[in-house]
């Protein structure tokens, strides 16, 4: 494997090319799914239940394992800005990821599997028919791949940081929170929290997909149904909650220069991003808010840290987003509208999530649609944006560009149809919608019918942005 060191200039490497390009092509993809099954729901088109649940677990792993990618691409280029990273990991955390594609997809639409992104134990053991232990042992097997291509990405970054600034301690800014002197760029803080969490939780769930494979085939080795949730929800949680802390790099190295001002470092930015360190950790017990055999102080917890996780990067970052823009003079362009609303959707997403994290709201909103309207409106408006920014960015060789009446439509297409898409789940949501029901009763058909219009609107204009981009992304490759 080739492991020459990547150049710090700001040319846009290969690996972020190819990463991007990949992102943009699967992000569609997903969209198209999630019509589907909105459409299916509402009773628009004849797919069957078995299919939906492929779908759906599709759609899910899928979401997960692209956003993570495209939040790779981000770090990854402004990353190796400020420490000597060596391309050759890039290629192989593509490799493995590919390679866990190709298993998680022949699982799911080959051998059938629908058991839900999650893969709670014990349900793939028991497909009761409609898959077997090989599909179920191809799904897992896949996403233990690309985790493990993860880590190869991760243990590098945490290599390159360690090599540049000695020790995670420094990378944090923590010598500054002493001395007020020598700050790190808030990409190397952003970049070493995300590298620390994530190492914890690609192990942690190498450990439960590993115990699953053997169950598959030697069930006389059981696991207990509780440990294994807690292990399959600290690191999906964890997972998807850094693919934001990694796309939101883009908002600190880009939009500065818009804005003709530099996004600073102080020492309330250093103690948040410490802070979130911790607490991204810790937050995944309001999963379990339901599980009443979970320890109460698990529970308790949950409850205290899902108020408080979602605040301190989040608040600081939106605060300094809006003191960078004020009288700045910005220019609007695609690029910079879509990390401005990123923001925005960022904070708005938070709020339905930290009502579902109360418990008295929990028990009765948990397993409603309520649920997804808080991470579509998370995922679409905060990370996807700030990945689309981040492929405009690069398509446009790194320079503004126009904003005409085109890019216009399509900025305010794609913001307004994906916010009035996660309110129709939260509207469902509140009027006690169950989530995962490929079937819905004719009082609910309405919400499907209504959302599924929306989602047209959310793939129409994500299309345009994708396909503009491509071209600027992969013709100059050609050219070189």
């Amino acid at each position: 494997m080739n492991m020459q060191k990547k150049s710090n200039s700001s040319q846009v490497s290969g690996e972020v090319k190819v990463y991007a390009a990949i992102s943009g092509v699967v992000i569609l993809l997903m969209m198209l799914f999630g019509l589907v099954m909105r459409m299916t729901q509402g009773q628009m088109l004849p797919i069957e239940p078995n299919v939906f649940y492929q779908l759906m677990t599709a759609h899910g792993i899928g979401m997960v394992a692209i956003a993570g990618l495209g939040g790779s691409a981000v770090m990854w280029h402004f990353l190796g800005k400020y420490v000597s990273l060596r391309a050759g990991f890039a290629w192989a955390n593509l490799a493995f990821f590919l390679a866990g594609v190709v298993l998680v997809l022949g699982g799911i639409f080959l051998g059938g599997f629908a058991a839900a992104w999650t893969f709670l134990y014990p349900l793939p053991s028991n497909g009761m028919g409609m898959w077997g232990k090989h599909a179920a042992a191809a799904y897992m097997g896949g996403v233990l791949l690309v985790g493990i291509g993860m880590l190869l990405f991760y243990l590098e970054s945490a290599r390159a940081i360690i090599q540049k600034y000695g020790s995670f301690a420094k990378a944090l800014g923590w010598h500054f929170l002493k001395s007020g002197q020598d700050a790190p760029p808030a990409t190397v803080i952003a970049s070493t929290v995300v590298t620390i969490i994530n190492i914890i939780a690609i192990l942690i769930g190498a450990v439960i997909l590993t115990m699953m494979l053997i169950n598959l085939y030697v069930p006389e080795i059981a696991i207990h149904p509780l440990l294994a949730k807690n292990l399959i929800f600290l690191f999906g949680h964890v997972f998807i909650n850094s693919t934001i802390y990694m796309a939101v790099i883009a908002v600190y190295e880009i939009l500065p220069k818009y804005t003709g001002r530099p996004w600073k470092v102080y020492k309330p930015f250093v103690i948040a991003w410490s802070a979130t360190c911790l607490m991204v950790l810790t937050v995944y017990p309001h999963h379990l808010l339901m599980d009443y055999a979970q320890p109460l102080w698990m529970h308790i917890m949950g409850q205290i840290v899902s108020y408080t996780s979602s605040l301190p990067v989040l608040a600081l970052t939106l605060t300094a987003t809006l003191g960078t823009i004020y009288r700045s003079n910005i220019k609007w362009d695609l690029t910079s509208a879509l990390l401005v609303l990123s923001i925005f959707g960022w904070s708005a997403g938070v709020i339905p999530a930290v009502i579902d994290g109360t418990i008295a709201v929990n028990q009765v909103m948990h397993n409603t649609l309520w649920v997804p309207g808080h991470f579509h409106l998370y995922l679409l408006l905060g990370c996807v944006a700030m990945i689309l920014a981040f492929i405009n960015w690069i398509a446009n060789q790194e320079k503004a560009s126009g904003f005409g009446s085109l890019e216009k439509t399509m900025l305010w297409t794609f913001a307004s149809s994906a916010f009035a898409y996660a309110l129709m789940f939260l509207m469902s949501g509140q009027a006690s919608v169950p989530r995962r029901w490929a079937v819905h009763l004719p009082e609910w058909l309405w919400y499907s019918q209504i959302a599924s219009l929306f989602a047209a609107g959310v793939v129409i204009s994500a299309m345009a942005i994708i396909v503009r981009a491509m071209g600027g992304i992969i013709s100059p490759a050609r050219q070189g």
